[in-house]
């Protein structure tokens, strides 16, 4: 009887940490999304007609800043909902007074979880607008790179960033997206 609970136990907990798993991967690859379309974003660029799936599935992956973000987005908003969960818990006239008697009404746990949820959304684009900003400047910073082309043109400027197949460039007459697999020599952006 013994040997049969902590064997239910134990696959509980083993189906559980997999959904945990897959839901934060599958909040990552959408944070990641949302960062990386605001980095392309700031150079008229929209990468979700360039990307294909695999880009976006390592996009959190791929730059250390957008990991930081994820993380730094994920844990203040649990503080919040965790230091909201501790003041009703400690102190709940206070919470009361404050939240004017509504966590007294039987509909104030789904407001709570919706607020949470709109203030997680909210910070999360604020952040990757700061990102995007960020990325863009640090860009137009940097040196420029050469690229030679299969007819021997070399084009310079700076690098933007790259999906599978294509390349951006960034340069004095414009945002340039070159593909890596074609015959087709470049694209204009700007």
């Amino acid at each position: 009887m013994k040997e049969g609970l902590i064997k239910d136990t134990y696959e509980l907990i083993i189906k559980e940490i997999q959904t945990v798993i897959t839901v934060c991967y599958l909040l990552a690859v959408a944070i990641g999304m949302i960062f990386n379309y605001k980095k392309y974003a700031e150079f008229g660029i929209n990468i979700f007609d360039y990307g294909d799936v695999f880009d976006f599935l390592i996009a959190p992956f791929s730059d250390f800043y957008i990991i930081l973000f994820a993380a730094a987005s994920t844990l203040f908003i649990s503080t919040l909902f965790y230091l909201d969960y501790l003041w009703q818990k400690k102190w709940p006239k206070s919470y009361s007074k404050m939240n004017f008697g509504r966590d007294k009404k039987k509909w104030f746990k789904q407001y709570r979880m919706a607020v949470i949820a709109v203030s997680f959304i909210t910070y999360l684009f604020l952040s990757a607008s700061f990102y995007g900003k960020y990325t863009k400047e640090k860009i137009t910073n940097q040196r420029d790179i050469t690229i030679t082309l299969v007819d021997n043109e070399i084009k310079k400027g700076k690098l933007i960033g790259k999906t599978k197949e294509i390349v951006f460039l960034l340069n004095d007459d414009g945002v340039f997206a070159i593909p890596l697999t074609s015959v087709v020599k470049q694209i204009k952006l700007k």
